[in-house]
């Protein structure tokens, strides 16, 4: 997609002092330069560690593979319910699930974290998901707390929908409390959640404290009132510059623009450098093409807050999926995955592919439910909240969220299509996909947790910050 950009007045270069910008009033940041504290030195963890690791993981080993007489039920239930043509067994002959279901706790509490992973036209995963969602939610009045905290967190964030790291700290909290846990796996799991933690608290350190400098010097221009939509002319200037990506280009932005210009092609290039070590000079192409598509996806969201055009759905979401920036970010990602992610591979990601168009719609549709109101209020581009009620003349926003909710349950569906084998590329790129859609509902499943990153801050702490006690 390339989309034109007009020349622009030279007379604007001078004039961004008086460009009026509307305040989104973020509050400040949380976390500072904390990520700066830790010392390298500190975080290499010692050998004992990392021997009890290894012997924790044997022992593991040996306790998964000893004869059992009931080995491993529940997954093997959870197996089986994700294979088409056998949930009729819970069925009775007039069609409805069986009463006795509605006792089974835990037989429910599986079948509905198998529902998650249905397929378009899977009407009896849908029945099921529906089934389970109803009877464990009526089920949680009475029955014991520590299952009632289980089935309630469920409910709030299935397991098909949960970050992995973060639903293994919940999961170890809640495995600790029953009496019948099992010692080696648990220490097995804390310890290694915490080697795993002191490698992130290493390479967060050393990566900010590598662009420290950069991140900065753009700071010190731009502050939190910044905001691109309240300055359609200088998009327009940046938009240019992206297109030529040239550094000569930066004489076309103001002072402060420049500041942020440098940086970001610096940072491509050092990223070109270490590719090319690795023989994949040809992957920060795709970058930076995903790069310039948002750029152009901003200017003309900026182009329609401007004018104060309210864009149909079919004219809004071609442009809003892309300026949700997760197609940009699913190319990033593979920059770091080394040769697995060839360049037939980034051939696929630049070609929005199925998973990747469901992760955006995921994205945009979750992002503008929580968010819009808030951006309406400091003057923002319609969202597709907006653009569906003006479109159709509906009056009632929960109508239009309910609408969104059922193209989201979609878009997971196509995300479950594309998982299965054979896939298209290797599952480890789209096992990236997958976990930016998880992102996504935890972010935003009942606020904007984005723009209110408070919210996240014991996410945060759990995962990067705090070890688990052992």
């Amino acid at each position: 997609m390339s989309i034109p950009v007009p020349a622009v007045p030279a007379s604007i270069l001078n004039a961004t002092d008086k460009v009026n910008r509307k305040s989104a009033d973020y509050h400040p940041s949380i976390w500072g330069f904390h990520f700066l504290s830790y010392a390298s030195d500190s975080m290499d963890t010692d050998d004992k560690s990392m021997q009890q690791v290894q012997e924790l993981k044997e022992e593991v080993k040996r306790m998964l593979m000893a004869p059992t007489e009931k080995p491993l039920e529940k997954l093997d239930l959870i197996d089986k319910i994700q294979r088409l043509g056998i949930f009729n067994k819970f069925k009775d002959d007039k069609g409805n699930f069986k009463a006795n279901l509605i006792s089974d706790v835990m037989g429910m509490l599986s079948l509905y974290e198998a529902a998650h992973l249905g397929l378009h036209g899977e009407d009896i995963l849908d029945e099921a998901l529906a089934f389970t969602t109803t009877h464990l939610e009526s089920a949680t009045s009475h029955i014991i707390p520590q299952l009632a905290k289980k089935v309630t967190h469920a409910l709030n964030r299935p397991i098909r929908k949960g970050l992995p790291r973060l639903e293994g700290i919940y999961h170890i909290s809640i495995y600790e409390e029953e009496d019948s846990h099992n010692k080696t796996l648990l220490k097995f799991a804390k310890l290694d959640f915490n080697v795993l933690q002191a490698q992130h608290q290493k390479e967060i350190c050393n990566i900010t404290k590598k662009i420290l400098n950069k991140v900065i010097a753009i700071l010190s221009i731009i502050d939190d009132t910044f905001d691109v939509y309240g300055a359609y002319e200088e998009v327009k200037l940046f938009t240019e510059a992206i297109e030529r990506w040239d550094i000569s280009a930066k004489d076309l932005l103001p002072e402060y623009m420049k500041l942020i210009y440098q940086p970001l092609l610096d940072i491509y290039d050092e990223i070109e450098a270490e590719a090319a070590k690795e023989g994949r000079p040809y992957c920060v192409h795709y970058a930076k093409e995903e790069m310039k598509k948002v750029v152009q996806a901003y200017f003309v969201e900026a182009k329609w807050c401007h004018e104060g055009y309210v864009p149909t759905m079919e004219e809004y979401m071609p442009i809003a999926l892309v300026s949700s920036s997760y197609s940009m970010l699913a190319t990033h990602s593979f920059l770091g995955m080394g040769k697995i992610a060839s360049q037939e591979a980034f051939e696929w990601v630049s070609n929005d592919p199925k998973i990747v168009r469901a992760s955006t719609i995921i994205c945009r549709l979750m992002d503008d439910i929580v968010s819009h109101k808030f951006e309406q209020k400091r003057g923002h581009v319609a969202s597709a909240v907006e653009c569906y009620m003006k479109q159709y003349g509906v009056s009632v926003e929960e109508e239009v969220y309910k609408l969104f909710r059922k193209e989201i349950a979609n878009a997971w569906k196509d995300i479950n299509q594309e998982l299965l084998k054979p896939t298209a590329v290797p599952m480890p790129l789209l096992e990236r996909v997958l976990n930016f859609s998880r992102v996504i509902d935890v972010i935003y499943k009942d606020d904007d947790a984005y723009t209110n990153s408070h919210l996240l801050k014991d996410y945060v702490a759990s995962l990067l910050v705090n070890p688990l006690v052992i």
